[in-house]
């Protein structure tokens, strides 16, 4: 009786052993659909003959610089011009999405942020983030993502599907602002950095592809039940107002997001707000 409790224990770590390793050495899918829908594994990106072992001084997930085995994301798309009218749009297992510009797509060599998509080797798992996230099987990561303004959420990981989509603009027109804003309004430039920062997660009335996080205009908007000092706050630091165990949004500090930035997302929100506000 007294070995008993001692050898199933042996038992169980043997058997999460085991579990791991199957885990482990498996190679995952992702989805590539430019007009033809392919699928790559882990194991065939790897040995692409494209692919390269890139450092990135300051990976945005980790805080520190990474190394990854890597594939240029323009020709892992296999498409010679990217069409003007159309975003690249990432979908994680998550449920985050980013849609990203073509202008923004850059081949090594060219002037600009490069995107590189990192793949994790099946053998050799990648350590959890700081904030203890998964960050496979791939990961898009940027070298000198300062030369085209790329921000810290243009930087999905647990990624799984490639696509071309139509703009946001062009798909969602409910998100523009009047053509009686100003063109140096902040609801304006608000409108910009929230399809950006912010619909990565959120939905805003129904528009959008993310749904990670709330909608941000429905049933109300959180300019209407936040005093302005406190949604800044909730943006900055999320936990500094309310926590609990599942909650998923990150804080932005001034280096992801300025206070100008901030700003006009507030300004963005209150415009929009306004337009289905009982009057």
């Amino acid at each position: 009786m007294q070995i008993r409790p001692a050898h199933w224990f042996i038992c169980g770590l043997l058997l999460v052993n085991i579990l791991s390793a199957a885990t482990s050495g498996r190679a995952a899918d992702l989805v590539v659909d430019m007009g033809t829908r392919t699928v790559f594994s882990s194991e065939e990106l790897l040995h692409r003959p494209d692919a390269m072992t890139i450092e990135v001084p300051s990976d945005v997930s980790y805080g520190r610089a990474m190394t990854y085995r890597a594939v240029p994301l323009r020709a892992l798309l296999g498409v010679g011009v990217l069409p003007a009218d159309q975003d690249i749009q990432i979908t994680a297992t998550d449920g985050f999405v980013t849609d990203l510009p073509s202008s923004l797509i850059h081949a090594p060599g060219d002037k600009g942020a490069v995107p590189w998509l990192a793949v994790e080797p099946p053998d050799s798992p990648w350590p959890p983030t700081p904030g203890g996230k998964a960050t496979g099987p791939f990961y898009l990561v940027w070298l000198d993502p300062a030369a085209s303004g790329v921000t810290s959420e243009q930087w999905p990981f647990a990624v799984d599907t490639l696509r071309f989509v139509p703009t946001w603009a062009s798909k969602w027109p409910a998100l523009a602002v009047g053509s009686d804003i100003p063109a140096a309004s902040p609801i304006r430039a608000g409108e910009a950095v929230f399809a950006r920062q912010c619909m990565v997660c959120h939905q805003l009335g129904g528009s959008g592809d993310a749904k990670v996080g709330p909608d941000l205009d429905s049933p109300r908007n959180p300019t209407e039940y936040f005093q302005p000092w406190a949604l800044r706050a909730y943006i900055r630091a999320p936990a500094s107002l309310r926590a609990w165990p599942d909650m998923k949004m990150p804080g932005f500090d001034r280096r992801a997001l300025s206070d100008g930035d901030l700003d006009a997302i507030i300004a963005y929100l209150a415009y929009k707000a306004a337009q289905h506000r009982p009057q």
